[in-house]
């Protein structure tokens, strides 16, 4: 699922001026890329990028000045196309007539801002980047473990919600309960966070709702976080054999984005708020350089290496 952001809202965002184009206010903004069109201005349009924000700074309007008038609307008015969402002048220069009139015309709002081009594409950039990442939710709950985002998951009345209240007992941050929204604003990156709705709620059978962050105070909480390990709990099951080196590794694909997972089997007896914290932990130190299983694989292998020496 991705988002779309209308030209109003950027609008208010940011403070902008209408200079003309009102009637387009609701055009969207499909991709985050902004586009200065300096090579278009000497007549090249093969490869315009209308579906982009257009920004004009004092080289574009500079070099449009110089142009003759008959070349000079030729060229803005091509600027002026079917999907370009709208276009933004920095430096609060004034905006060619020839533009203001196309534009006018085809009901694609032209916006000034103050602002340095570089300055104003910066933070429009970041802006959109992340309004517009592909998003999606998942059911589970999202914990901050020692700063490792860890998403369990599992079927409804596993402990999902039981197993978070353990970790937040322990310092742990909660981020989301029942409903996970997930962005993914890079490649490989995922952020989770809880809808509005729910944000800092935990559902506890038998108890009902709590406020964690009442309850146990902000510093138990997080409104986002980077997601980097998934946990789904699954219940026990007698006949299925466990992997008890931590030899496999398991992934899942999130939107465009591979996690990796662990499988944890629930039943009595068994303290899973600990063990997701033990994982959590075993993950930072594979990312830290040591890998414990590999530790034990070559010393396991040495130890046979020895034993054949002594027979």
């Amino acid at each position: 699922m991705t988002t779309k952001v209308t030209v109003k809202e950027l609008v208010q965002q940011f403070d902008l001026e209408i200079v003309c184009g009102f009637t387009g206010l609701e055009r969207e903004l499909v991709v985050s890329d902004l586009y200065r069109p300096a090579i278009e201005m000497s007549g090249f349009f093969t490869y315009y990028p209308s579906e982009r924000l257009q920004m004009l700074g004092r080289t574009e309007t500079t070099y449009a000045s110089q142009l003759e008038p008959e070349v000079r609307q030729e060229r803005l008015e091509k600027l002026c196309q079917e999907r370009t969402p709208c276009i933004c002048i920095t430096h609060g220069l004034k905006v060619p007539s020839e533009l203001f009139k196309a534009a006018d015309r085809a009901g694609i709002p032209i916006l000034r801002t103050s602002l340095a081009s570089t300055k104003f594409g910066s933070k429009v950039t970041n802006y959109l980047e992340k309004r517009l990442a592909p998003r999606t939710t998942m059911h589970g709950v999202l914990v901050d473990i020692y700063g490792v985002g860890v998403l369990i998951t599992g079927t409804s009345g596993i402990g999902k919600s039981e197993t978070a209240l353990e970790l937040v007992k322990r310092g742990h941050r909660l981020i989301a309960d029942d409903a996970v929204e997930l962005r993914q604003t890079e490649e490989e990156t995922l952020i989770g966070s809880a809808p509005e709705l729910i944000r800092h709620l935990l559902e506890i059978r038998g108890v009902g709702i709590i406020n964690v962050m009442t309850l146990f105070g902000a510093g138990a909480v997080r409104d986002h976080k980077k997601i980097s390990l998934a946990i789904r709990l699954e219940s026990w099951e007698e006949n299925r054999a466990y992997d008890r080196l931590g030899l496999d590794e398991e992934r899942i694909p999130v939107i465009d984005t591979s996690l990796p997972q662990l499988t944890i089997p629930v039943r009595p007896g068994r303290n899973l708020a600990v063990i997701i914290e033990v994982a959590a932990m075993n993950f930072r130190l594979k990312r830290m350089g040591f890998d414990a299983v590999q530790d034990f694989t070559s010393k396991l292998g040495e130890a046979l290496d020895d034993h054949e020496d002594w027979d």
